[in-house]
């Protein structure tokens, strides 16, 4: 299992086509602590990496979302893909 597992699967459950979480909701659901870089917009590309990096993107893509860092707030913004 990896990492972000629980956040796909937690994404998986929502029927809302947006809604936020808090970091520290996030850190629950994956029973592990978001890294630093979670605070840089850049951390939450939706953009495909080539290199195979952004492990937590593919996470959020696998469930049918995109996500998008509220600035200043420690929260993201989880939107359905269409």
């Amino acid at each position: 299992m990896g990492k972000y597992d629980p956040l796909r699967d937690y994404l998986r459950r929502q029927q809302a086509g947006e809604f936020e979480l808090t970091f520290a909701e996030i850190e629950r659901k994956l029973g592990a602590l978001l890294p630093n870089s979670a605070n840089r917009p850049q951390w939450w590309t939706n953009v495909t990496d080539p290199s195979g990096s952004n492990v937590q993107r593919e996470a959020w893509r696998a469930a049918g979302f995109e996500a998008f860092l509220v600035a200043g707030r420690d929260r993201v913004r989880f939107r359905r893909v269409q």
